[in-house]
């Protein structure tokens, strides 16, 4: 145990039982109760600069109508990558002019947040053909939003928009201006929109298909201070789940499916878009394409990270609780009565920032559930990582945890032989470029064909591929 965790120990024996707190939860570091799963790696792609710096890459998605990936940058393009990483062009930029859109991607984490291809969007003569939609910050603040926070400092909007391209298969875009379908007034300037996903595992028919999963974070600032991610009348600190081409929505631009958790209840002070609610900064989600279990990674808040199974109307807790403690404030967490409300759904792995592997600021990242052959080390495994450190954890998606940061396993890449963090590489990578090392590595997974797992970040620009 380090020193400060011993000091903290001591503390708590001495505090009385009613006001044990703490912000380190965790007295053993990750992975210490095994060895790094290490896999080998290939520099995939390389996505463009924007204005001299590296791309910020946020999502990566497989596109197998049209036999190709996209991958965007939080500042407005959309890149196409052929499947052999060879040839990555533009798609479109969504902050040209010509669109009105006006991204708004000052500071670190405003900006392109994440996009989605409709499951028909490479299939002639469907409804979804051509379609896609994008979830970004934009400065235009004049149309009035449908969610509103009720409070805060208005400082921007951010928008889901539809586009409709008339070739699917064209190398670039082809239709026009984008229509809008819901808009969110934002109250602060952090951690404001999540990811956009369809679940890939129904087919045509099915119950879940083409619906548009929105991952909505809780506004910002910090401890979520307009109680908004409990409250079920807000759309904030939410995951949504609409028919992007419905119509039954209060503004009559996207359909609720009726089998969403709240849609049906009778309440007219709940919002049927509401899929599951109680999220902070849900930033990545993914479904495990063997039992369509949908999993989370979730930004905390300063002490727990986690990662969290998602079932339809599930309350994940904050900010009542943070992981699996009583959320106290910025700088504690509750250490007693751990897990203890049986209506939330706690997460099945955390982690603690204080952890010697991390830097001060942490952020859990992911998500993809591997089922795919071909690297025999990581089957059954559900693999996330931390964003500014960039380290890969890996838990069982079949004995599924409960909590806690003993089950965790780190992922090492091995470069020549020696096994190494994906900051270290693209640190080297960054001499070779003749930039300044990176001081964090901003990571994103992407997920490509044949269940293939990609890597992205935010300082050189490489997408970096898990091979045999």
């Amino acid at each position: 145990m380090n020193p400060t965790r011993t000091v903290l120990a001591l503390l708590l024996v001495a505090a009385p039982a009613s006001a044990q707190t703490t912000n380190d939860p965790f007295s053993r570091p990750i992975g210490a109760d095994g060895s790094p799963i290490v896999v080998d790696y290939v520099e995939f792609a390389t996505v463009p600069d924007f204005e001299g710096a590296p791309a910020r890459m946020m999502i990566l998605v497989d596109e197998p109508g049209t036999r190709r990936m996209f991958v965007n940058d939080m500042r407005g393009p959309i890149y196409s990558v052929s499947y052999d990483g060879r040839t990555v062009s533009e798609y479109v930029d969504i902050n040209e002019a010509r669109w009105s859109v006006g991204v708004q991607s000052n500071g670190s984490e405003r900006g392109f947040q994440s996009f989605a291809f409709h499951p028909e969007f490479g299939q002639p003569g469907t409804p979804g053909h051509g379609r896609f939609y994008t979830w970004t910050d934009t400065e235009n603040k004049d149309p009035a939003p449908d969610f509103t926070p009720d409070g805060g400092n208005d400082s921007h909007d951010t928008v889901l928009l539809e586009w409709v391209a008339r070739d699917a298969g064209a190398a670039r875009y082809d239709g026009g201006p984008p229509r809008e379908l819901l808009r969110f007034e934002q109250p602060y300037g952090n951690h404001n929109g999540g990811q956009l996903g369809f679940n890939p595992i129904p087919t045509r028919g099915q119950p879940d298909f083409g619906l548009l999963y929105v991952g909505s974070a809780d506004g910002g600032s910090g401890g979520d201070p307009l109680d908004l991610s409990q409250n079920l009348a807000s759309g904030f600190g939410k995951i949504l789940r609409i028919d992007p081409l419905g119509s039954n929505s209060a503004n009559g631009k996207y359909g609720i499916p009726a089998d969403n958790p709240f849609a049906g209840d009778g309440d007219d002070r709940t919002l049927g878009e509401i899929y599951a609610y109680g999220v902070r900064n849900p930033q990545r989600f993914a479904w495990d394409p063997a039992n369509g279990n949908l999993f989370m990674a979730d930004i905390g808040q300063n002490i727990v990270e986690e990662l969290s199974l998602v079932p339809k109307g599930g309350n994940l807790g904050w900010n009542d609780w943070e992981g699996s403690f009583r959320f106290i404030s910025r700088s504690e967490v509750g250490s007693t009565d751990r897990r203890g409300d049986p209506g939330v759904i706690y997460p099945v792995a955390e982690y603690g920032q204080l952890d010697p592997l991390l830097q001060r600021q942490s952020a859990a990242t992911g998500v993809h559930v591997y089922r795919a052959r071909t690297i025999p080390q990581l089957i059954g495994l559900v693999l996330w990582g931390d964003n500014p450190s960039g380290e890969l954890f890996a838990v069982s998606a079949d004995d599924i945890p409960a909590g806690g940061q003993d089950p965790i396993r780190r992922i090492l890449l091995n470069d020549g032989g020696t096994p190494r963090t994906l900051l270290e590489l693209i640190q080297a990578k960054n001499a070779v470029q003749g930039r300044s090392p990176a001081g964090r590595a901003d990571l994103r997974f992407g997920s490509g064909p044949d269940g293939t797992v990609l890597l992205l970040n935010k300082r050189d620009g490489v997408i970096r591929m898990l091979v045999p």
